[in-house]
């Protein structure tokens, strides 16, 4: 979840900053420095001790709030290592030359949320249950989730569709270019849950619906629309992974404050084509069903009952390959 620096939304919106702590058992002398609201407790952050992670181009702040984990720190610290692994593997290199990244202690087990900011330096808080696993670390989303937020700049509320659609998009893909995670997990979540971005009576375009579906899951749609289109235009050459490396090749990432106009354009010539500027104009101020279910089918995806098949005889079964295989160095 990214928190815009225009807005200062809270992770978990309609949740008060008191009633999550409380939620959580957050111990109070915590909640004051660790979970101020909206807003990335930076002063508090830098009062405590770091241990530095290197990354491809950049390197990890990461600092633990106080209270106990049931997992060895280290355990925590491969976690990290892990996730900037996969989302530098996306970009060609990790997005920022600096992150701060809090672990705060919560109550309960897994990855319980997390918020990025970059007003005063790159920077992503994580809820991490007390009692999480080795498991729960292993089959996290969050953490990639987060640092993909880091490789786009802040813009206004309004297009929060597209950072989140970024994430929601691209955090799968990462873990699979990485090794992380199975290609078919991917295609099972997105035939599954991408319909929940579409349209819905009322709507006016990704612009102006904050509703969650479309913010999340119409903004994947966008995204996904988008590497297809890019890939069928470049003869399978280049995808959306190109588009997104162009934005932060030229400095763009979440400590700066940039118009979507910039980003999209800045994508678009990084593949030389219009297609990110061209489906905003199409899909930003009104509403476009896409029909997901031809889609599908040309990709190769079979739904038989709950199982997902591969057809890679249908005519973007290439395309679908393309857009996980691990990008050449």
């Amino acid at each position: 979840m990214k928190s815009s620096a225009i807005t200062r939304r809270a992770a978990l919106a309609a949740i008060s900053a008191s009633a999550l702590a409380s939620a959580l058992s957050i111990p109070a002398g915590a909640q004051s420095d660790f979970m101020r609201g909206d807003r990335m407790p930076y002063d508090a952050f830098e009062r405590l001790q770091k241990i530095d992670i290197e990354v491809p181009g950049g390197v990890i702040h990461a600092g633990f709030a106080p209270g106990d984990l049931a997992l060895p720190q280290e355990k925590i610290l491969d976690w990290i290592r892990i996730s900037a692994r996969a989302v530098s593997t996306y970009y060609g290199r990790f997005p920022v030359a600096e992150l701060k990244l809090l672990i705060v202690p919560v109550s309960g087990r897994r990855v319980r949320g997390g918020t990025t900011w970059g007003y005063r330096g790159a920077a992503i808080r994580v809820l991490l249950g007390r009692e999480a696993s080795e498991d729960d670390l292993r089959r996290d989303w969050v953490m990639v989730h987060e640092m993909v937020h880091l490789a786009l700049p802040d813009m206004p509320d309004r297009y929060s569709w597209l950072s989140e659609g970024l994430a929601v998009y691209i955090e799968p893909i990462a873990r699979v270019q990485a090794g992380d995670m199975a290609a078919r997990d991917i295609w099972q979540a997105m035939t599954r849950d991408m319909p929940k971005g579409l349209p819905e009576a009322g709507d006016q375009g990704l612009d102006n619906t904050p509703t969650w579906g479309r913010r999340y899951w119409g903004g994947a749609m966008f995204c996904l629309l988008a590497d297809v289109e890019i890939h069928k235009l470049t003869g399978n050459r280049l995808g959306l992974q190109d588009a997104m490396r162009g934005v932060i090749a030229v400095g763009g990432n979440h400590e700066k404050n940039w118009p979507i106009e910039r980003v999209l354009t800045t994508a678009d010539k990084a593949v030389g084509l219009d297609v990110m500027t061209r489906l905003h104009r199409e899909m930003g101020d009104k509403p476009v069903t896409p029909n997901l279910d031809d889609l599908w089918r040309d990709l190769g995806l079979r739904l038989r009952g709950e199982a997902l098949e591969f057809d890679d005889s249908a005519p973007l079964a290439a395309i679908r390959k393309a857009i996980t295989a691990t990008p050449a160095k």
